[in-house]
């Protein structure tokens, strides 16, 4: 086989990490389905269905515990113990008050304890206790093998404690505070939604999907959806070292966070009612199609294959999904057309199932209004993908990455024709797709 002049750069996951979950989901869905289980407890089971394969697979064949980029030293026998105990002391205390700070801001936020948060909180709940227990010989261990147990969490731990445990490096200390309020705020959302996009999949009789194309969009739809928010909340549950998917940097720019932010509840200004809804006196897809059987087939079709991408893009991650974060760079998968395919699928698909330029009621001041708060809103996802790339390319490794896709990716190829730019150079260079 030719080997091309200019291969990509390797990718952080392979391949194999995200089909195996994606196996794994199936399965239990399609048990869950066998027995009715549609109840929320179901929902976070298929979560571990497609988290255990995927962390299995990350040992066992990709060996993942053993990259460099882990921190940690297999080789000889471990530190002793009374090597790090006061190392690790610190860094339990920095855990845990990590741990309190979340909780309060919980207790404070009154949207986290009505509707479907309230399950994400009966979880955290739950599982309190058991983390605090675990923390201790986790943080033991995993400090007896790290090449430097002085990481961001033992500068959190200082900052904590005061002077008794020394001078905290600031930035370290500021990285775990960002990568902790991300890992907070999108956990708990992600948990809160899980049960919900499940149950749509389990619930859904297959008569009913198979009886028309939209119908049936709607269910493949669904089931993109199920597949994202597991893929998603597996990896917002694993951010750990030994597993290498745990968070080298959280974006620092603030930026970065307000363009996210208002993308989700309770901040999210996209949604019904809000500044930049772009539904006023419109219709679906599937209204403005009726009774043109021949559309409905075109049109859901290009609607699932965009959820696909989207959900593809997910996919991709593995056991490395997160906003806002650094862990590691993709370059395989839709990642090798476009450095953002789930902006790019997902703003597509706003457009092509909301028609925001079809009233019902024919006013164009609706149609005009409508179509710029959507354009608006593409915006917001431009922005997120100009703070992502602004933060991501801090690592070498990115910029790589970024400069092979301007040369070789058909997606920055073709914004780069369209604006007149060369297509060399990194992303400084190049619109975000």
């Amino acid at each position: 086989m030719r080997k091309t002049a200019d291969p990509c750069p390797p990718s952080a996951v392979g391949h194999g990490v995200g089909l195996v979950g994606l196996l794994g989901l199936g399965v239990w869905t399609l048990v869950a389905r066998r027995y009715g289980m549609d109840g929320p407890y179901a929902g976070f089971a298929a979560v571990v269905a497609c988290g255990l394969p995927m962390v299995l697979w990350s040992l066992l064949v990709d060996k993942v515990h053993r990259n460099a980029s882990t921190g940690i030293d297999w080789r000889g026998p471990a530190r002793p113990w009374r090597e790090v105990i006061d190392i690790s002391l610190v860094k339990i205390a920095g855990l845990w008050a990590t741990w309190l700070a979340i909780a309060i801001f919980y207790c404070v936020a009154r949207w986290y304890w009505s509707g479907n948060y309230r399950f994400s909180m009966d979880l955290f709940m739950a599982a309190a206790p058991w983390l605090l227990a675990f923390s201790i010989p986790y943080v033991l261990w995993i400090d007896r093998r790290l090449v430097d147990p002085k990481d961001a969490s033992y500068a959190f731990g200082q900052w904590v404690i005061g002077g008794a445990a020394g001078r905290p490096d600031r930035e370290q200390v500021a990285n775990h505070a960002r990568a902790w309020m991300v890992k907070g705020f999108f956990l708990a959302f992600m948990l809160s939604i899980v049960p919900g996009n499940f149950a749509s999949v389990v619930d859904w009789r297959i008569d009913h999907a198979f009886a028309n194309p939209v119908n049936l969009t709607a269910f493949l739809i669904a089931v993109m959806f199920m597949i994202d928010v597991c893929m998603a909340t597996v990896g917002y549950l694993l951010t750990c070292k030994p597993l290498d998917s745990h968070i080298r940097s959280a974006n620092p720019a603030l930026g970065g966070w307000v363009a996210a932010l208002i993308c989700y509840p309770p901040f999210v200004l996209m949604g019904a009612g809000g500044p930049l809804d772009y539904h006023a006196g419109g219709g679906e897809w599937d209204m403005w199609t009726q009774g043109h059987t021949t559309i409905q087939w075109l049109l859901g079709g290009w609607l699932v294959l965009l959820t696909a991408i989207y959900a593809w893009a997910t996919v991709a991650f593995g056991i490395r999904f997160s906003n806002l974060t650094h862990r590691g760079i993709l370059t395989h998968g839709p990642y090798r057309w476009t450095r953002h395919p789930a902006y790019l699928s997902k703003n597509l698909f706003w457009w092509f199932s909301a028609l925001p330029f079809l009233t019902l009621s024919g006013s164009l001041t609706d149609m005009v209004r409508n179509c710029a708060m959507l354009a608006v809103t593409n915006a917001v996802y431009y922005w997120r993908a100009r703070t992502e790339e602004a933060h991501l390319s801090t690592d070498p490794a990115y910029r790589a990455y970024s400069e092979w896709m301007a040369r070789n990716a058909p997606v920055p190829r073709l914004f780069a024709w369209i604006t007149g730019r060369k297509s060399a150079g990194g992303p400084e260079l190049q619109p975000a797709e």
